[in-house]
């Protein structure tokens, strides 16, 4: 009996000792996985909120784009690859910008992980690489068109990047161009549709071996909407934020609205910027699918963000506007980034309406 026992706590033990390593695996395995997202969250001290909010954002134009529907295994693929993609562009080209502007970042956010020898330059190289190289399969994922398009802006952001914004005597030259990332996010969805999952045809574009592109002339003009007020809300929020950053970009020679017309008309063209950008959505309200679940929250955090940049637009020193601008640089980016969820949430709710009173 006694050396039953003995045998028995034996293998108890043994089972014990098996489950332990088991969980050490498991550990190592998910301490892997979550690194990297502890390191993106620390990385640029980004709010969970719009961590989560990106994935809204980058479902929300091929859903925009496919329409009010029934959805199938297909539309989901294509949104699941557009997120995606644009996730890892996302990061990747921000990676890349702390890379070539690493000289700046000295001077105005010597926090960053570059400047404040957080990790080295090689291995943030490498981190920029993997980003770059997921964009790119999954891109190819949705059509080979998209993964085109991707790589036109890769190349032309990391040009861009590293020897446009600091040589090119354009004024503003470096804010002008800097919202193409985002204006990607717009072409990217509804091209994901047009090439992937067409839906009308009385346009169609056909290339040997890359494909067609099937769309229609409404489809266009609600890609352009979209693009504009891409462009004009991101951009408003960036003429705030260059604001702050003007001493820095002035001693590098980059090309900026503050640096090439002073703090005060960046100032008013910010402004001018989240007008246009207010008038585009409500276009976009009158011309896509969008319905009224978008257009009465837009018109609140619209309203609210002019305030702000009107406080902008009226501060009395210089000082003051460096600490206006950075908080309506922030906001002005979380009205930008809550409006494309509110698309998403829109065509949500529209689609999920129509399989309850089916």
């Amino acid at each position: 009996m006694g050396w039953q026992f003995e045998k028995s706590n034996e293998k108890y033990l043994k089972s014990i000792s098996s489950y332990e390593g088991f969980l050490r695996k498991v550990r190592r395995k998910l301490s892997i996985l979550t690194k990297p997202l502890k390191f993106l969250a620390q990385w640029r001290s980004l709010p969970p909120y719009e961590l989560i909010s990106y994935v809204f954002m980058y479902a929300s134009v091929p859903m925009l784009a496919y329409g009010i529907k029934p959805y199938n295994i297909e539309i989901i693929r294509i949104i699941i690859f557009t997120v995606m993609t644009l996730y890892s562009g996302f990061f990747a080209a921000l990676i890349w910008n702390d890379i070539t502007d690493a000289d700046i970042d000295a001077l105005v956010h010597p926090d960053r992980p570059l400047p404040s020898g957080r990790i080295s330059l090689k291995r943030f190289f490498g981190i920029a690489l993997i980003f770059s190289a997921s964009t790119f399969i999954f891109a190819l994922l949705v059509s080979m068109w998209c993964l085109i398009l991707v790589m036109i802006v890769a190349l032309f952001v990391t040009f861009h990047d590293k020897y446009l914004k600091k040589k090119v005597r354009i004024p503003a030259y470096s804010e002008i161009f800097t919202p193409l990332q985002w204006v990607t996010v717009a072409v990217f969805g509804f091209l994901a549709i047009w090439t992937a999952l067409p839906q009308q045809e009385s346009l169609t574009f056909p290339l040997p071996f890359l494909g067609s592109i099937k769309t229609s002339y409404i489809a266009v003009k609600q890609m352009l909407l979209l693009v504009a007020f891409t462009y004009f809300a991101d951009n408003a929020h960036d003429l705030a934020e260059g604001i702050v950053d003007a001493e820095g970009d002035r001693k590098h020679g980059v090309r900026t609205y503050a640096t090439s017309f002073g703090e005060r008309i960046a100032a008013k063209i910010s402004f001018l910027m989240f007008i246009l950008s207010g008038v585009l959505g409500f276009l976009l309200f009158l011309y896509t699918p969008l319905s009224w679940f978008f257009i009465i929250p837009f018109i609140g955090i619209w309203l609210y963000i002019l305030r702000y940049s009107y406080r902008l637009l009226k501060a009395r020193d210089l000082e003051m506007m460096k600490k206006l601008g950075a908080v309506v640089g922030r906001k002005g980016f979380d009205y930008f980034l809550f409006s494309y969820d509110l698309i998403f949430l829109d065509v949500f709710l529209q689609i999920l309406l129509q399989y309850i009173w089916r």
